[in-house]
């Protein structure tokens, strides 16, 4: 009787300390999504005293004839894996570096985080200015128009100053997971390939890659989520110009809703969004799941 008065004794302090997360992730994020996958079915345009159209999967057949929609994926994908690449290798050799006997190393740790602390928006507004006027203004001074040019108004080039604008803020914050990671390797570990003739290059390929593998799993799935996400970025540093050139996913679905106010139609494509990174982001980890080694 005692062990179950106090089963339910803990039963009631777990209660207490989950329900109000369960309240609030309910709130924010379960019914908003499942309310909006009922509108997704209606042809909408978001006011409440306009009637709603039921028009079935029609907005989700209507996806694959959607022209700029489709153009949006392809530059997601492309600045995604672009990205994805720029932002790990970075902040893998950072966190190679910070890791060795560097006397500033708790310093460039520092300083290399920072970016990650500025927000999405800030940070595109900055940017904007440099890879805009301050970049035009240098190719006038210099003479290196063929570098120094605003950016912002060639599509290629204004997808590439956002690989560079996401790749500056993330590669801190992705440094600092390989950063953990390395120093969970033992070190004896270590000391016994260099016993056995590794040398720097053989350490890291042959024993610190492989043992990373979990740090990768996180690395990868945190950039892969997020580049596949990204707004705030692009909304203040491109706002998907010039031409669209640079209109991202979630993007597009914000001026389907809130430009063209077609409510029921930007849902499915939200829907169809959500499904697709979570398919991508369930391979990855799966993928990269199967190749971590135990210590």
């Amino acid at each position: 009787m005692a062990k179950k008065n106090k089963k339910l004794k803990n039963f009631g302090w777990y209660a207490l300390f989950v329900f109000p997360l369960l309240f609030v992730f309910a709130t924010v994020v379960l019914i908003p999504f499942i309310i909006g996958v009922g509108y997704s079915f209606f042809s909408w345009d978001g006011l409440p005293l306009n009637p709603k159209i039921f028009v079935g999967i029609s907005n989700f057949t209507k996806l694959f004839s959607d022209g700029r929609f489709l153009s949006s994926a392809v530059h997601t994908v492309i600045f995604t894996l672009v990205a994805i690449v720029t932002i790990n290798v970075l902040g893998l050799a950072f966190a190679l570096v910070v890791t060795t006997k560097l006397k500033v190393r708790n310093v460039a740790r520092t300083m290399l985080f920072m970016p990650y602390l500025i927000g999405g928006l800030f940070l595109g507004y900055i940017w904007k200015f440099i890879v805009g006027d301050a970049f035009a203004a240098i190719g006038e001074a210099t003479g290196w128009g063929g570098i120094f040019t605003n950016w912002l108004l060639d599509g290629k080039l204004a997808l590439a100053a956002m690989v560079v604008v996401a790749t500056w803020q993330m590669a801190g914050y992705i440094m600092i997971i390989y950063i953990t990671g390395i120093q969970a390797i033992p070190d004896d570990v270590i000391e016994a390939a260099q016993v056995d003739g590794a040398g720097f290059w053989q350490t890291i390929l042959k024993i610190k890659f492989p043992l990373l593998m979990p740090s990768f799993t996180i690395c990868l799935f945190m950039t892969l989520s997020n580049c596949l996400k990204i707004f705030d970025v692009n909304l203040s540093l491109t706002g998907g110009g010039p031409q669209n050139a640079t209109e991202m996913f979630a993007m597009n679905i914000y001026n389907e809703i809130f430009s063209l106010n077609n409510y029921g139609y930007g849902q499915a494509k939200a829907i169809i969004f959500f499904l697709v990174v979570a398919l991508v982001t369930l391979i990855q980890v799966s993928i990269t799941k199967k190749r971590e080694v135990e210590m």
